[in-house]
């Protein structure tokens, strides 16, 4: 695998990116990517929902 890791990543200990390890089906890993660009976080709503939480007039 090519050295992806940037040095911010580095200096953050981040795993690299890509699979998690090789039994992990490609399919599987970006329908994860797929997910979490849509999400707010790991166990948020939809980000659109939340961003919209700041453009309301209180």
């Amino acid at each position: 695998m090519d050295d992806i890791q940037t040095e911010g990543r580095k200096k953050n200990g981040a795993e690299p990116l890509g699979k998690p390890d090789a039994l992990t089906p490609e399919a599987d890993v970006k329908k994860v990517g797929d997910q979490e660009r849509r999400s707010a976080g790991p166990d948020g709503p939809d980000a659109a929902e939340v961003g919209d939480t700041f453009k309301r007039q209180p």
